[in-house]
C-alpha cells in the first residue's frame, strides 16, 4: 500500500503560498479604499439535535501527539501495512481491503530507513501514551511530538499484535490526559469525534456516528472492533476516537478501502479493551489471555440444521486441541457452543474475546449444543501460549449447481498424514464436480473426515456412507483444510 505523501504535503504547501500571495496583494489595494468593516454577525446557533465538538477538540488537542519512527529495512522489505485480507464475520461479496492506516512512503531501491508516521494520546500526566502496535512494531526510534511541536523520544513499554495496542512512555511530566470512558456503553447511532495526523495533518478532526459495535475482522479475534464512519485516513492509525462526552472510547485502527483512503468504514478498537492490555503490559510487558483449545467457525442456515438447530446462532466446534482445557472437559467435534459462562453467543466470532478476557485458571459454564439438545460443561480456562491464538475458521462459499454427488478422492499416504497431522482415517479429495459435494464448498484438497457424524476411514467408507445419507436433509461433513478444520452442509438432492 503506498501513498504519496510527498506530492499531497507539495501540493498543500503550494496552495499555501499561493493564497498567502494572492491575500497580501489584495490587502495592500484594497486597504486605502476600503469602507470600515460592518460589525461581526453574531456566530450562528448550533442547530438542534446536532452536536457541538469544538469544546472537546479545544480540550483534548494537546492531549494528541504525532508519532514518527525509523527503521532499517531492506529493499524488498513490505511495509505497507496490512495486505488484502477476508475472515469470519465478514458479509459474502466484500472485496474491500483491511488495511492499518499508518502513513508510509513507497519502497526505494538498496537498503533504506523507513519512516512510518501515525497518531497516539496521552493517558497519564507522567508521559505514557497509547497507540497502534503496528504503529511502533519492528521501529528502532520512536519520536513523539507534542502539541507545543517539542519532540521527545519514546520508550516501547510493550506491544501486543493480537489486539493492535503499543504502549509507549516519554520523559515528561504535567501533561494533560485524556479522559477514558466506557465503550461497553457505545449505541449504534452515537455521535463520535476522531482527532489524529492524516498525511501529516496533525490535530485534524473528523465526526460520524457509530456503524456497528462489536464486529470481527482478520487479525483481529480478540478484539470486538466498533465500527464508525468517521473519515480516517493514512497517518490517523493510533489516534483516539472520542464520544459526545468529550471521553477516549477507541483507538483509530483500520479501514476498509479499495483505494488506500477512507471509503466510509473505519473501525476502531474499544478502550475498555485497550486500557486492559495496557495495564498488562507496564506489569508485565506482555499480555496474558484465556485459552480452550478449540478450532471454531461460523454456522450459516444449512449448518445449523444438519445439526438439529432453528437457527444459526453459537460457535462451532470443528477441532479440538488434545492438549487443551475444552479436550479435558470433554468437548468434542461437532458441539455448538451456545453460551459462554451465562452470555449468550449469537456468532462464532464473540467467543475468542470472551475468552481471551478471560483470567486463566478461571471455571466457566458452557451451554453446549450436542445431538440435538443443550447441555452443560465446565471447563477450567488455561493460558493462552506465547504466539498462539485460537483457530477460527470461515464457511467456504460453495457454488449453487444442481447435481448428484462426485467427488474424487484417495487413501492418505504416509507421506500426507505426517504432513497433515492425522494419524488414522480420512480421504484425501483430488477432484470435485458439480453436486452436492461442490455445493458445500469441498475443495481439491480438502481431506474429508466425518461425513454425517460418523467417520470416514477410507473411499470405500464415503461411498457406502454417501448411499445412506437423506434426500434434501442437510448433513454436517467435517473437512480438515491446511490446518484448520471445519464442517460444511452437505445435502444430497433426489
Amino acid at each position: 500500500m503506498r501513498y504519496q505523501v510527498s506530492l499531497v504535503m507539495a501540493a498543500i504547501a503550494a496552495a499555501v503560498l499561493l493564497g498567502s500571495a494572492l491575500s497580501g496583494a489584495a490587502v495592500s489595494s484594497l486597504a486605502a479604499t476600503a469602507p470600515a468593516p460592518a460589525p461581526a454577525a453574531p456566530a450562528a446557533a448550533q442547530p438542534a439535535g446536532l452536536p457541538d465538538f469544538k469544546a472537546i477538540i479545544r480540550r483534548n488537542q494537546a492531549s494528541v501527539v504525532n508519532i514518527s519512527t525509523s527503521q532499517q529495512v531492506r529493499a524488498d522489505a513490505q511495509t505497507h501495512g496490512m495486505p488484502p485480507g477476508a475472515g469470519p464475520g465478514l458479509p459474502p461479496g466484500m472485496d474491500e481491503l483491511l488495511r492499518q492506516f499508518r502513513g508510509m512512503p513507497g519502497p526505494m531501491p538498496g537498503p533504506r530507513e523507513a519512516n512510518s508516521l501515525g497518531s497516539g494520546f496521552i493517558i497519564s500526566a507522567d508521559g505514557q501514551i497509547l497507540t497502534n502496535a503496528h504503529v511502533v512494531e519492528g521501529a528502532d526510534e520512536i519520536l513523539v511530538k507534542l502539541a507545543d511541536n517539542s519532540e521527545k523520544p519514546a520508550k516501547l513499554i510493550g506491544l501486543d499484535k493480537a489486539s493492535d495496542v503499543a504502549l509507549l512512555k516519554i520523559d515528561a511530566s504535567g501533561l494533560q490526559a485524556v479522559r477514558i470512558g466506557d465503550s461497553s456503553k457505545l449505541e449504534v447511532g452515537d455521535w463520535v469525534l476522531a482527532i489524529g495526523s492524516p498525511f501529516g495533518l496533525e490535530h485534524t478532526a473528523t465526526q460520524g456516528i457509530v456503524s456497528a459495535v462489536g464486529r470481527s475482522l482478520p487479525d483481529g479475534n480478540y478484539v470486538p472492533f466498533i465500527q464508525t464512519d468517521v473519515a480516517v485516513n493514512p497517518g490517523n492509525s493510533g489516534g483516539p476516537l472520542f464520544n459526545i462526552n468529550g471521553e477516549v472510547v477507541g483507538i483509530n485502527s483500520q479501514i476498509y478501502s479499495r483505494s488506500g483512503g477512507y471509503m466510509g468504514l473505519s473501525f476502531a478498537i474499544p478502550v475498555n479493551t485497550a486500557t486492559s492490555v495496557a495495564k498488562q503490559l507496564a506489569a508485565n510487558g506482555r499480555v496474558e489471555r484465556g485459552w480452550l483449545g478449540v478450532g471454531i467457525q461460523t454456522l450459516n442456515g444449512e449448518l445449523a440444521k444438519s445439526f438439529g438447530l432453528d437457527k444459526p446462532v453459537g460457535a462451532l466446534v470443528g477441532q479440538v486441541d488434545p492438549a487443551g482445557p475444552a479436550s479435558k472437559a470433554g468437548l468434542e467435534p461437532g458441539d455448538v457452543i451456545l453460551e459462554f459462562n451465562g452470555k449468550p453467543l449469537s456468532q462464532s466470532s464473540e467467543l475468542p474475546p470472551l475468552v481471551g478476557e478471560t483470567k486463566p485458571g478461571t471455571k466457566v459454564e458452557l451451554k453446549v449444543w450436542r445431538d440435538k439438545k443443550a447441555r452443560e460443561i465446565d471447563v477450567t480456562v488455561a493460558a493462552l501460549k506465547p504466539a498462539g491464538d485460537e483457530v477460527v475458521a470461515a464457511n467456504a462459499d460453495g457454488g449453487q449447481k444442481p447435481g448428484i454427488l462426485n467427488v474424487q478422492v484417495s487413501a492418505l499416504t504416509p507421506e500426507q498424514r505426517e504432513a497433515s497431522g492425522i494419524e488414522s482415517g480420512g480421504v484425501l479429495v483430488v477432484g470435485v464436480a458439480a453436486g452436492p459435494a461442490e455445493r458445500a464448498g469441498v475443495n481439491a484438497g480438502d481431506i474429508i473426515l466425518q461425513v454425517g457424524g460418523r467417520d470416514v476411514g477410507s473411499p470405500q467408507e464415503l461411498a457406502g456412507l454417501a448411499k445412506t445419507l437423506p434426500k434434501g436433509e442437510p448433513v454436517p461433513l467435517l473437512i480438515q483444510r491446511e490446518e484448520a478444520r471445519l464442517f460444511l452442509p452437505l445435502t444430497i438432492t433426489g
